[in-house]
């Protein structure tokens, strides 16, 4: 199975998806409040958590199912969904939101 077909898999787009999610909401945070520290974590924050979080269960259920079958396109499509979660998770850390 090569790639793209297995890219409509929903195991495995829904991990890229959601830290694309993250990923906006960073940024529609920063656009909207800037980059001050709030004295409390507020809705964004637990969404960024909740979606960061959420997409570790449904990459490990595509990691068992698919990489026994097809190793070498099913580790393309990990490494895309762990730099889709690098890509979301240093803003938060560097910025200190």
């Amino acid at each position: 199975m090569k790639v793209p077909i297995l890219l409509e898999r929903p195991s495995a787009f829904i991990p890229v998806a959601m830290s694309v999610m993250a990923l906006i909401l960073v940024v529609g945070s920063i656009a909207v409040h800037g980059i001050a520290r709030q004295a409390d974590e507020g809705t964004v924050a637990h969404l960024w958590q909740l979606l960061i979080a959420g997409q570790l269960p449904v990459a490990a259920f595509f990691a068992i199912k698919w990489l026994p079958r097809t190793p070498g396109p099913a580790l393309r499509i990990l490494v895309m969904q762990l730099g889709a979660a690098l890509a979301a998770i240093p803003p938060v850390f560097i910025l200190g939101l």
